[in-house]
């Protein structure tokens, strides 16, 4: 899917309630992409659909006129790569439902493929290529056998031009890299493996130059396994590059945001535990349960009953994990931090809907104030989706500029399905078109809100 910033509205998308759709029936809307660009990737997110496919990558352009801080490569790849199950996706969740963990899994794909994957070059040429980790749960490495991958852009940042010989993706994450094709013309391997796992999962594709004939020669080149320091020092070489232009011609760099002061801070501690001898996993001890009527329809329509703001508290309580259907208020044009913390002994990794934030900070240990005097108040890369290492924290800043109702979450599928996810309800008490859209005239309504009708646009 490509999208050019600042272009002609694309026909694509659906707006995002939890409503169903008769069958038979589209709903299809104008998309016009504004202020963004980069790689990404979409899937089905809602209940545990993810984990029956559905995958596809994105695209964002430039405008023609903004400069980007490479050539155009020869040819530009979309690389899906995550983790598989031979199990159907609704075993997978039946699983979850009577209250299990996920088994582990059995396999690794390259778009989809468990072997065999191909990125075909021409010797001498430059290539771009889109890695997106598509997976439920695990950490992956992605390397090319004799080929180093210079970084270029995250989640829709331009970054510090950094060769790796292999890069950490974790779940949920996008990573823009070039290669150039300057080995002798033959095939090598392209490998993704496991992180963190025990055994470690492998799967192989073939970089095939043209002309080349024949099979993979050599062994398969190794990869990290279960080092944490080399994954923590690869992300914290991950930077801004604060010369080059983003979605408009000034450049990156040109907002300071380690000079704004930040009005809050928000500590995000997740846990997994037992609630009426099931699994359930929480974030500040709250295990997130759907309502009957989506949040926003809800939030738009000011129906009472369906959430609660404060349904969360903004620092860990210590208390046991409960229930409930939670939502956290913010204000909106406020710059905030937040710290996510993680006491357990596995990687997470949490994605903001609506948002990108700047990862300041990120280490092993315990958090606290004094942990901001480490924070890279510079060139933080500003992306959506952001890892944290087992007994370790992860800081961001955000700039709350986008009203709404957005989901923050674990992308660790099984963890998000059973509770690790809650609202943030970013909240102006201005009606303005400038500051929201409202909800589209056709849109499907559904629970408390059905039948109702949203205003029309002035």
């Amino acid at each position: 899917m490509e999208f050019r910033t600042g272009g002609t509205p694309l026909k694509d998308g659906v707006y995002g309630t939890t409503c169903p759709i008769p069958p038979g029936r589209n709903f299809t809307y104008m998309l016009q992409v504004k202020d963004q660009i980069g790689s990404f990737y979409y899937y089905p997110s809602l209940a545990f659909h993810k984990a029956a496919g559905a995958f596809g990558g994105i695209r964002i352009l430039s405008r023609p006129r903004i400069p980007v801080p490479f050539p155009d490569p020869s040819g530009d790849y979309t690389v899906l790569i995550g983790d598989w199950y031979k199990a159907n996706h609704t075993d997978l969740q039946a699983t979850l439902d009577n209250g299990h963990k996920l088994p582990p899994p059995d396999g690794i794909l390259i778009n989809g493929r468990g072997s065999g994957a191909t990125i075909n070059v021409e010797q001498g040429k430059t290539y771009r290529l889109r890695i997106s980790n598509v997976g439920l749960e695990n950490s992956l490495n992605f390397r090319i056998q004799g080929h180093k991958m210079k970084l270029v852009e995250v989640e829709g940042t331009h970054t510090l031009q950094t060769s790796f010989s292999s890069l950490d993706v974790h779940v949920g994450q996008t990573y823009s890299v070039l290669i150039t094709a300057d080995q002798p013309p033959r095939n090598y391997y392209v490998v993704a493996s496991s992180r963190f796992t025990n055994p470690v999962l492998t799967t192989t594709g073939i970089l095939s130059y043209a002309n080349s004939g024949g099979s993979v020669q050599g062994q398969i080149p190794g990869g990290p396994t279960i080092q944490i320091d080399w994954s923590l020092n690869q992300a914290r070489a991950v930077r801004t590059n604060l010369s080059a232009s983003g979605p408009r011609p000034n450049p990156q760099g040109s907002y300071h945001y380690g000079m704004v002061n930040t009005t809050r801070t928000i500590r995000l501690q997740n846990s997994a535990g037992q609630v009426n001898g099931k699994q359930r996993y929480a974030v500040n001890s709250v295990s997130f349960i759907p309502a009957d009527t989506p949040l926003k329809l809800a939030d738009y329509f000011k129906i009472g009953g369906v959430f609660s703001v404060g349904s969360i508290p903004s620092s860990p309580s210590g208390s046991g994990i409960y229930l409930a259907t939670s939502v956290m208020g913010a204000d909106y044009r406020s710059f905030i931090e937040i710290v996510f913390e993680n006491t357990e002994n596995i990687v997470q990794s949490w994605h903001l809907n609506g948002y990108s934030f700047f990862v300041v900070g990120m280490d092993g240990g315990t958090w606290s104030p004094a942990s901001r005097n480490q924070y890279n108040l510079r060139d933080a890369v500003f992306r959506c989706t952001t890892q944290v290492y087992p007994k370790a924290w992860t800081a961001v800043y955000l700039p709350l500029d986008n009203v709404g109702m957005w989901n923050l979450r674990s992308e660790f599928w099984a963890r998000q399905y059973l509770g690790q996810q809650f609202y943030l309800r970013v909240y102006t008490t201005s009606t303005s078109l400038r500051d929201e859209y409202p909800i589209p005239r056709n849109a499907r309504t559904c629970g408390r809100a059905a039948g109702r009708r949203t205003r029309p646009l002035l």
